[in-house]
C-alpha cells in the first residue's frame, strides 16, 4: 500500500484501465487478495490517498474501492441472487459431464487454447498467477459469453477458483453485469479496438473475430431481479459466554476488535477456500488463505487450532469440547462460508452454542445504501469519509 500511494491520485485515473500484461500492472495497485481477506482495510487505503493527494485527485481510486463494498452490499440485500448462482453453477457443471462439446469447448478456454491470442494469453495468466486486471476480465468474461458462447457461471466458478482475490460478491455480479443481468439489458460487448487501445497495442483483434453484437441474457430470468431485503443483523458477542474465536480468510485483523472484553477459551483458523467450487480449487488460492490465516492468529497472538471446512457437524463438536458457549467471528457475507455455516446451525443450537459476528463499521456505512445501482453509493462517498473520519 505505501508503495502505491503516490499513484493512487491522477496517476491511477489515467492508466488503471490499461493492461500492459503479467509483472507489468503498474498503474494498478494490486491489493485486491488483502483487501479481500482485509489484511489491508478499505478505510485504510481510502485515508492514504486522501492524505496524499485529496478528495478531487483521489476519487477514482476511492470510487474502485468502495465499489468492492457496494458489491457486498448489493448481495447481502438480495441474497438470492448468490442461491440462485450456487444452485445454478451445479446444473451447469452436470451439463458439463452430459455434453462432450461443451466440455471440450470449456477445457479450450480454460486452458488458453482456444486460438483467440488475447484471450488465451488471459486465461494462462488467470491460472499461472491467481490475478487479472480488471479490465481484462471484462473482456474475458464478454468474450466467454457471447463469442464463445459458454454458461456465463461457469466462467464465474472459473474465476472463483483461480483468483487469489476471489470474492462472492464481486466475482458473481462482476459476471452478471457483463452478461446483461445486474444492470439490466446493459450487457458489456468486448470490442476490438477497446482491446487494442487499453493493452497498449500488445494485442489487436482482426475485424470480425469477436461477436459483432451481443444480446444480454436477461431473458434467462424472466422475473427480473428479486426484490431488496432488510440487512442481516448479527448476534453481537456475548462477554458473559465463553467462546472460541473463528479466524477465516473473510477477515483477518481480529485485533481490531475489542477482544479483551471476552472469556476466549480457544482460537481456530477454518481453511475454506476449496468451499468456493465443486471443482478443484487452485493450489495458489489455498496457500495465499492459509498464509493469511497463520498470520492473523500470529498477530492476535494465539496458538490457533487450524482447522478446515469439512463436515459441520465435526466443528462443532471441536467447539463443544473446548468449553465455549459462542462461537466469534467478524461478519460473513453472502457466500460459501455463509452457506457451511448455515449447515452448521442446527447442530450448533443442539450444542447450546450461538455465533456472535463483529461487524465493521465500514460496511455498516455502505451497505444500507448498495439497493440499486453504483450511482446511489457514490453519490454517498463524501458522507461516508466525513463519518469515518478519513479526511
Amino acid at each position: 500500500m505505501a508503495a502505491f500511494v503516490p499513484r493512487m491520485g491522477r496517476t491511477y485515473a489515467a492508466g488503471r484501465n490499461f493492461d500492459y500484461g503479467p509483472d507489468q500492472h503498474r498503474d494498478v495497485s494490486g491489493l485486491s487478495p488483502y483487501l479481500r481477506r482485509r489484511l489491508v482495510l478499505e478505510e485504510d487505503v481510502v485515508a492514504a490517498a486522501l492524505a496524499a493527494h485529496g478528495p478531487e485527485q483521489a476519487e477514482k481510486f476511492i470510487q474502485e474501492v468502495v465499489w468492492r463494498g457496494y458489491f457486498k452490499g448489493w448481495l447481502e440485500r438480495r441474497p438470492g441472487i448468490w442461491a440462485s448462482y450456487r444452485d445454478g453453477v451445479l446444473h451447469d457443471m452436470a451439463a458439463l459431464e452430459r455434453d462432450r462439446g461443451l466440455r471440450a469447448s470449456v477445457a479450450r478456454a480454460e486452458a488458453g487454447t482456444t486460438g483467440l491470442a488475447y484471450f488465451d494469453a488471459w486465461a494462462q495468466e488467470l491460472t499461472q498467477t491467481g490475478y487479472l486486471h480488471n479490465h481484462a476480465r471484462m473482456w474475458f468474461a464478454s468474450i466467454w459469453i457471447f463469442t464463445l458462447g459458454l454458461p456465463w457461471r461457469l466462467g464465474a466458478d472459473f474465476f472463483l477458483r483461480h483468483l487469489l482475490d476471489g470474492d462472492p460478491a464481486s466475482n458473481t455480479l462482476g459476471w452478471r453485469w457483463v452478461a446483461g443481468l445486474h444492470t439490466r439489458g446493459k450487457p458489456y460487448a468486448a470490442q476490438g479496438w477497446n482491446i487494442a487501445q487499453f493493452t497498449g497495442g500488445r494485442f489487436t483483434p482482426p475485424d470480425g473475430e469477436l461477436a459483432a453484437s451481443v444480446q444480454g441474457l436477461e431473458a434467462t430470468e424472466p422475473d427480473g431481479l428479486p426484490p431488496v431485503t432488510p440487512l442481516r443483523q448479527p448476534l453481537a458477542p456475548d462477554p458473559a459466554r465463553p467462546a472460541v474465536v473463528l479466524i477465516t480468510e473473510e477477515d483477518c485483523r481480529l485485533e481490531d476488535f475489542d477482544l479483551a472484553a471476552l472469556d476466549i477459551r480457544a482460537a481456530a483458523t477454518l481453511a475454506a477456500s476449496h468451499l468456493r467450487s465443486r471443482a478443484p480449487v487452485a493450489g495458489h488460492v489455498a496457500a495465499f488463505e492459509a498464509g493469511a490465516l497463520q498470520d492473523a492468529a500470529r498477530r492476535a497472538g494465539w496458538q490457533a487450532q487450524a482447522l478446515r471446512a469439512g463436515a459441520p457437524e465435526d466443528f462443532v463438536h471441536w467447539s463443544a469440547k473446548t468449553g465455549a458457549r459462542q462461537i466469534i467471528t467478524p461478519y460473513v457475507p453472502q457466500g460459501p462460508l455463509y452457506d457451511w455455516l448455515q449447515q452448521a446451525a442446527p447442530a450448533l443450537a443442539e450444542a447450546g452454542i450461538r455465533l456472535g459476528e463483529w461487524q465493521r463499521p465500514w460496511d455498516s456505512a455502505i451497505w444500507p445504501h448498495a439497493t440499486a445501482g453504483f450511482f446511489k453509493v457514490k453519490k454517498k462517498i463524501p458522507q461516508i469519509i466525513h463519518q469515518r473520519q478519513l479526511l
